[in-house]
C-alpha cells in the first residue's frame, strides 16, 4: 500500500513554515497519545504517521530531500526512523508545552487535593418549605484526625520530605520522548515520610466520623433546590480545605394542595344543591380558613382564583387557584331518589336550564347528520 503523503497527514500545506509544522504536529499528537486513547489500535497507528511526518518535515535537510524525491529518499535505510526513531527531532520542547497542564506545568510540587464534595437528600413538609425551617442532619464523613491533627504522624515522630518526589506526591517517567506521571510509589502521593504512622488514621491524616449539623432552610424552597454548606464535605488531603455538602430538598406531596412554582391548586367538593342555588364555602389556605362565596349555577371545573394566598418567594406573592368539583350524592334512599325524579322530570325540554346538555345533544345530532352524507 502507498504512503500517505506527508503534508497530508499533518494537514498542511507544503508550503507550510516551521512555525506552522510544529503547530499542526502538536494538535494531533494531542489528538492521538497513547495516554488519551488506551487500547485503540487505529489511534495508536495514527501516532506513528503523525510523529513519522513530523520527524521528517521538522528537519530541513530531510525536508528538502523529501520534497524533491518523496517516500524514495529515506528508503534502503537512508532516512526515517519510523516510530521509536527520531533523529534529532527536538521532542523536549513540545511534549513539555503539551502536558505542562495535564501535569502541574513540569515543576515538582506538594499536591493540594481539595476534599470530596458530598450530597444529602432531605424531605420536608409543603409547610416547612412555605415558611423556612431548620433541620439536624448527620453525615458520615472524612474529618481531619484529632490525634495527629492531619499530620499522619505519631506524636513525636519525624515527618519528612519524601526523598523519591522531593515533596511532590507524584513521579515522572520519561521513555523516549514520552513523559507519564503517576502517585509516587514509596510516599503513595503525600509526598511525605513519616517515620511512624498515627496509630488512629495509620498515617493517612483523616478518618471517617458522623457529624451532626444543623441546616436552616429558606422558607419558598422546592423540590430540586439545592443547599450549599461551604467546607462541610470531607476533609483535603495533606491539610488541603475541605469540599462542601450539598443539601438537596424533596418536598413531600401534600394532602390536600399541588404547588406550581409560586401558586398552590386545590379542588374543593360543593354539593349538587350549592352549586344551583350558591352559597358559601370554607377554603383551607397557608394563612388560615376562608370563607369564599361560590355563585349559582356553578358547573364542575370552574376555578376561582385567590391573589396573594399562594406561596412567596423574594417579595413574590402566588396565588391559590381552587377548582370546584361538583358532588353527585350517594347512598339516596328512596324518598330522596324520588324528589330528584321529579325535579328531572320539571325541568324537561327547558333547553335554558341545561345549556351543557342541550349543547352537547345538538353536537351529537349534527356529528351523526354529517356522517350519513
Amino acid at each position: 500500500m502507498a504512503k500517505q503523503d506527508y503534508y497530508e497527514i499533518l494537514g498542511i500545506q507544503k508550503s507550510a513554515d516551521e512555525k506552522e509544522i510544529k503547530r499542526a504536529y502538536k494538535r494531533l499528537a494531542m489528538k492521538y497519545h497513547p495516554d488519551r486513547t488506551k487500547g485503540d489500535k487505529e489511534s495508536e497507528e495514527k501516532f506513528k504517521e503523525i510523529n513519522e511526518a513530523y520527524e521528517v518535515l521538522a528537519d530541513k535537510e530531510k525536508k528538502a530531500m523529501y520534497d524533491q524525491y518523496g517516500h524514495a529518499a529515506f528508503e534502503q535505510g537512508g532516512g526515517a526512523g519510523g516510530f521509536g526513531g527520531f533523529g534529532d527531532a527536538d521532542f523536549g520542547d513540545i511534549f513539555g508545552d503539551m502536558f505542562g497542564d495535564i501535569f502541574g506545568g513540569g515543576r515538582s510540587r506538594q499536591r493540594v487535593v481539595r476534599g470530596e464534595d458530598l450530597r444529602y437528600d432531605i424531605e420536608i413538609t409543603l409547610e416547612e418549605a412555605v415558611r423556612g425551617c431548620k433541620k439536624d442532619i448527620q453525615i458520615n464523613t472524612l474529618v481531619q484526625c484529632d490525634t495527629c491533627h492531619g499530620s499522619g504522624a505519631e506524636a513525636g515522630s519525624k515527618v519528612e520530605t519524601c526523598p523519591t518526589c522531593h515533596g511532590a506526591g507524584r513521579v515522572r517517567r520519561q521513555q523516549g520522548f514520552f513523559v507519564t506521571e503517576q502517585p509516587c510509589p514509596h510516599c503513595h502521593g503525600t509526598g511525605k515520610k513519616i517515620e511512624k504512622p498515627c496509630h488512629t488514621c495509620h498515617g493517612d491524616g483523616r478518618v471517617h466520623k458522623t457529624q451532626n449539623l444543623s441546616v436552616t432552610i429558606p422558607a419558598g424552597v422546592d423540590t430540586g433546590n439545592q443547599l450549599r454548606l461551604a467546607g462541610k464535605g470531607a476533609a483535603g488531603e495533606n491539610g488541603a480545605p475541605a469540599g462542601d455538602l450539598y443539601v438537596v430538598i424533596h418536598v413531600r406531596k401534600h394532602h390536600i394542595f399541588e404547588r406550581d412554582g409560586n401558586n398552590l391548586y386545590c379542588e374543593v367538593p360543593i354539593s349538587f344543591t350549592m352549586a344551583a342555588l350558591g352559597g358559601e364555602v370554607e377554603i383551607p389556605t397557608l394563612d388560615g380558613r376562608l370563607k369564599v362565596k361560590i355563585p349559582a349555577e356553578t358547573q364542575t371545573g370552574k376555578l376561582l382564583r385567590l391573589r396573594g394566598k399562594g406561596i412567596t418567594t423574594r417579595g413574590y406573592a402566588g396565588d391559590l387557584i381552587c377548582e370546584i368539583v361538583v358532588e353527585t350524592p350517594i347512598q339516596l334512599n328512596e324518598e330522596q331518589k324520588e324528589l330528584l325524579r321529579k325535579l328531572e322530570e320539571s325541568l324537561e325540554g327547558k333547553s335554558a336550564q341545561r345549556p351543557k346538555s342541550s349543547g352537547f345533544l345538538d353536537g351529537v345530532k349534527k356529528f351523526f347528520d354529517n356522517l350519513g352524507k
